[in-house]
């Protein structure tokens, strides 16, 4: 008999068809935000980020998370409010003006876009960060934009990640900055085989057997995300076919519970997730999380005038690059070989005044 996990990974028919309208609507969604990406980051974040930075590291990532808040803002829009995918959210609160660690389980590529959905909420998108795969900073624009908002690479071995994280993490000692640091302990997205090979390596060291997620890799907020009723990938999300509804779930954790030594730290993230694990199963079998309705809805106002903004902005640098001075075409040239090589070398410029 095949188990439960394998079940639940099986695809049934998607929640919307796949139209040719809304194949036209998502390749059209991806050229917008790829778009939007590149001119915020051109014209508005290479200022912010790194000319601004030499003066003031607080005031640089200030305006940073303006400039690609109203950026990010778009992919919960998009969801919620083009796609109409219900997002529900349910458990404790996370109140804005916290510094927070998010800990989330990681079902699909996709989870994390879906995180910017709680942030916005919370006037916190732009200071989000996540730790996540180094190969995804070598991706054309949208790396280039990991790379400004200080999202941490890693190769996922602690000998090579644990000195890149310190040095990245004590840069936010000023605590006027406001971070929201999101970690996928799993490390990767949850997949049929995946979840064979966790299973068999948890049975082999006695460890717990998951269903739902994936063992975490071990060297405060809890959050478990499910969907119904397929898990996305992002085209689905850009095609607006799946999910129908994201469940995400808040536990508040406090700091006294979490130990301090290594291999205590690495059994209390073991039992977090095998609760994450207990919580999901029954979230299949229910078709939700407990204590549901803790956040409202998304302002469709702020939405459509931020996205209007964004546009014309967008717009306007468009035309300004193609149509007007050849000092543009230059300027634009410039910024894109700096950022390109900033990106690969990691280079981030220190300030010239420490307050």
């Amino acid at each position: 008999m095949e188990s439960d996990s394998v079940l639940k990974l099986k695809r049934g028919p998607r929640h919307r068809p796949l139209t040719s309208l809304r194949v036209i609507r998502g390749v059209l969604c991806l050229i917008v935000l790829v778009l939007t990406a590149f001119v915020l980051l051109v014209y508005f974040g290479f200022w912010t980020a790194i000319p601004l930075r030499f003066f003031s590291l607080h005031h640089s990532r200030k305006a940073t998370a303006f400039i690609f808040g109203s950026w990010i803002a778009l992919w919960p829009f998009w969801f919620e409010k083009i796609n109409r995918t219900k997002v529900v959210f349910s458990g404790d609160r996370v109140p804005a003006e916290d510094r927070v660690l998010l800990i989330a389980n990681h079902r699909t590529e996709v989870d994390w876009m879906y995180l910017w959905d709680l942030a916005l909420r919370k006037g916190c998108e732009g200071y989000i960060k996540y730790i996540l795969k180094s190969s995804l900073m070598k991706l054309p624009v949208f790396g280039w934009v990991f790379h400004v908002m200080e999202f941490i690479p890693v190769v996922r071995k602690w000998e090579a990640d644990e000195l890149m994280m310190r040095q990245m993490l004590s840069s936010f000692r000023d605590p006027r900055d406001p971070l929201w640091l999101a970690v996928f302990p799993e490390g990767t997205d949850f997949t049929e085989q995946k979840c064979v090979r966790s299973q068999k390596y948890a049975s082999e060291n006695g460890l717990p057997i998951l269903k739902n997620v994936l063992l975490p890799k071990t060297k405060v907020y809890d959050i478990t995300i499910g969907y119904r009723h397929n898990c996305p990938s992002f085209l689905d999300n850009a095609f607006g076919v799946d999910p129908s509804e994201v469940h995400i779930h808040i536990r508040r954790i406090s700091l006294k519970e979490i130990p301090t030594s290594e291999d205590q730290t690495a059994s209390w993230l073991m039992n977090t997730f095998s609760l994450k694990d207990q919580m999901l199963s029954d979230f299949y079998t229910q078709g939700h999380f407990p204590n549901e309705g803790t956040e409202t809805s998304l302002s469709t106002v702020k939405c459509v005038v931020n996205f209007i903004l964004v546009m014309i902005l967008t717009a306007t640098c468009t035309f300004l690059t193609f149509f007007s001075s050849i000092w543009f075409k230059i300027y634009v040239s410039l910024v894109c070989a700096y950022m390109a090589s900033a990106t690969y070398f990691d280079v981030r410029p220190s300030p010239i005044i420490v307050h």
